[in-house]
Parts: structure tokens; sequence; C-alpha cells
């Protein structure tokens, strides 16, 4: 009898490679690889990667660095590197890094199985075409129902807006929607094996189905997911502020099961850095948005992503992005140095700031966040929320969940509680969670 091989998947980057190490979990099944959480015992080692900024492709060859080691002696270790970093640098990587057995790229997920066995033969394989839009979809790879109380569902990849600073369209191509009766099938087998909450997976969720004349938009999707029986809840990521459509918005007002949190990324505040970055709005076109989306569900808590540093970003423009802050009041953000990438326009601009400059504007805006998010948590001290329990605390004793604006909440109660909707008193704050008891 075959022993079941070991695989471990080292995951860099966003919510979408995230989904993607499942799918290479599922994936390699067949092939008797089970998950382990050490690579030291692995005999298939992945490297699902990103390179949207310079420093998580820095930390990928320190880790195959680090890695090199278990490759020596009699055991026979397998080396794979996915995603995006194998999409950019393709075959390169293999001469790059000579103790590398397999690079695949983003289109090149329902080919790991065979390129697994490949590696297993002593070849060297490696694929990084990308697919036409049709290819794409019949050949989309998902994931088998496994259980769990939250799930994600990717529902398109790619990306066509080509803002000057971001790689993702090079490394993950042009915009692809999935066929909505695919994505609900997989929601339904979802909900059969526990799952009571999805988030609806995309580079840009907002153009869903516009270049599929037979699909619904994005705001249609919705209304279709809130229709599967055994969801409770419904989130989505990530949102580009100029598709944001008004009947999305709405969304918001009038599905119950659609979670009162959006990440709508600014990257600026200033109309002149944003039209750099060709963002495609303008600072008080955002703010309109946001107006309308607290105005469609009163409470609603925004998270974005912010980059500092942009090349000819001047302090009145850097100040201009603490303002919006203020005045949108996010719950959470991720902010960045600038960081230059191949392929793309802003790579060729010029910059006068120093590093120095740079982290120290790094070090206000995240300063003026941490206050703001203490702040708005602080200001649900007192509030019975809606918490979707998740598991066990890693504060011991303690379950743990989210509420509906996606705020992290411990609580102690019995682990029966575990997938389901918990009505929880906040009774203590702090930077990065919530602390509860049940009611």
């Amino acid at each position: 009898m075959n022993h079941a091989k070991k695989l471990y998947i080292e995951t860099f980057g966003c919510q979408m490679n995230v989904n993607d190490s499942e799918t290479m979990f599922a994936l390699l099944k067949d092939l008797e690889y089970e998950p382990t959480d050490s690579p030291s015992g692995a005999d298939l080692i992945i490297l699902n990667t990103c390179c949207i900024r310079a420093k998580a492709e820095q930390k990928v060859y320190s880790e195959l660095g680090r890695l090199k080691g278990l490759k020596r002696g009699d055991r026979r270790v397998l080396l794979g590197v996915g995603g995006c970093i194998a999409q950019q640098e393709g075959e390169k990587l293999l001469k790059r890094v000579p103790y590398l057995d397999l690079v695949f790229g983003t289109h090149s997920l329902h080919l790991l199985p065979e390129m697994v066995r490949a590696a297993e033969q002593g070849e060297r394989p490696s694929q990084t075409d990308f697919l036409d839009p049709e290819t794409r979809l019949d050949l989309f790879p998902r994931k088998e129902a496994e259980g769990g109380v939250t799930r994600f569902v990717t529902v398109m990849q790619g990306c066509d807006n080509f803002c000057s600073y971001c790689i993702v369209p090079y490394v993950r191509g042009r915009e692809v929607s999935r066929r909505s009766g695919d994505i609900l099938r997989e929601i339904r087998e979802m909900t059969s094996t526990g799952v009571r909450e999805v988030t609806l997976l995309g580079q840009n969720v907002n153009s869903y189905g516009l270049k599929s004349p037979d699909e619904p938009d994005f705001a249609g999707l919705l209304r279709m997911v809130a229709g599967v029986d055994g969801i409770e809840r419904i989130r989505f990521t990530t949102s580009h502020p100029k598709d944001i459509s008004p009947s999305l918005i709405a969304c918001f007002a009038e599905l119950d099961k659609l979670c009162g949190h959006i990440h709508l990324p600014a990257q600026s505040g200033s109309d002149r850095i944003l039209a750099r970055m060709n963002r495609g709005y303008s600072w008080r076109e955002y703010l309109e948005k946001i107006a309308a989306l607290k105005q469609a569900r009163p409470g609603i808590q925004i998270t974005g992503d912010m980059i500092v540093g942009f090349p000819g970003e001047s302090e009145e423009d850097f100040l201009q992005t603490l303002s919006l802050m203020e005045e949108v009041g996010y719950a959470d953000l991720f902010s960045f140095i600038f960081s230059a990438r191949p392929e793309t326009a802003a790579a060729s601009l010029s910059d006068s700031l120093t590093r120095r400059e740079k982290q120290e504007r790094l070090d206000r805006l995240q300063r003026l966040q941490r206050g703001m998010t203490l702040e708005r948590n602080r200001s649900l001290v007192g509030s019975i929320q809606q918490v979707l329990v998740e598991g066990t605390s890693r504060q011991g004793g303690q379950l743990f969940g989210r509420t509906g604006g996606n705020r992290v909440v411990n609580f102690p109660a019995d682990p029966s509680l575990i997938g389901t909707m918990a009505a929880v008193r906040i009774v203590d704050a702090f930077p990065n969670s919530l602390l509860g008891e049940p009611q």
C-alpha cells in the first residue's frame, strides 16, 4: 500500500493566492499528496507567489534560498514555484534557481497534476502560457466542497484597468468572468458541507459580466448568490472605485445577506497623483461613492489601500491623502511605499523622493490609521453584534468570528456554536480585534 506523500504550500500575497493554494491542495489529492504544515518533512514544496511589490518578490527568492538545504541528502524533495512570479519569469526561474523542479503560471493551475508527475520522473516542466478567454472558462480550476464555515469563490480573473503602477494585467491577464451557473453550482455544493459565508473574489469584481452579454453584471450576480439557500452572508473583494455602479451600491440597501463592509482602494487622495496612477476618478468622485455607500448601509465599514511615495508625490499631495483618510474614516487600511514593477508605465517615471522621506510618510500615515482603527473599534463597545462563529480562538478557551463589518471578535462560549450566528455584546476593543460575551 502506498503511503501518502506530504505537500507543503507557502502562500504569498492576497486572498486570490490563498484561494489558488486551496485549489492546489485539492488538485494534488489524486496524486496521493496530503497537506503538511512544515516544509522539513514535505515531499513536494510549492511557493505560490506574488509580485505586486518588490518586497514580496524578494521574500520569495529569500525563501527559495532557505529551502535549498532541504534538497540535499538522500530523500528526494520536489520544489515548485507558481503564481505571479512564475508567470513573470517563466523558464528563467529554472536557470536562476537550478535546484527548482517545476514552474507554473497563473493560467496553468489545471496542469499542475501532470507537471508534478513529470517532475517526479526527473523532468523540469515549465508552463506560463496565457490561455484565451474561452479556454480559461472551460479549464477554470475549482475546488471540491470541503466544508468549513466560510469559503472563497473566484468569480473572475484578470484586470483591464492598467493602473500605471500595477503588474496584475501582465501576470494575471485580461478580465474574464466565470459563468454564473458554475459559480452558483459551486456555492450550492459548499452549503451542503456546512459553508454559511462566501467571499466572491476577483481582481476587479465590479467588472464581472461586463464582457459577457449572456451573464448578469456584478450586482445581478450578488442577487443570485443571495438566493442560494444556506448562505447567510456574502462578502466580496476587490473593487475598483471607478467601476462601482449605482446598482451595486443599491445591493447594500436591499440585500440583508450582503455584509456591511467594502474594500475600496483609493491609493491616493491627490487628483494629480491619481491621474499619474491612471485610476480614472478624482478624490471628489471617490468620496461621492463613499457617501452613497454610507447612505445605502449606515454603519458600513470601509477598508482600503494607499500607496505613498508615488513618483512626483509632493508633501501637499501626501497631506491630501491624509485628509481623504480622515474624511472616509477607514476601519482598516493596507498601506505601502511605491514599488516600481517591470513593464508598468510608472516604472519609467522619475522619482526624486529619498527612501527615508517615503518611509517617514508611511510612518505618519500608519500612525494616523492606527488611531482611527482603534477609535472605530472602541465605538462598538456596548453594542450587540451578530457574529458568524468560525472556530476556536488563539486566545485560550474562546471562540472567534467576525461581525458583518469584518471585525474579529473573540468571546468565551461552547464550541457547539461554531458554524452558527451568535449575538455577542462587545465589552472591550483592541487595535486588531474585539472582546465580547455571548447574549
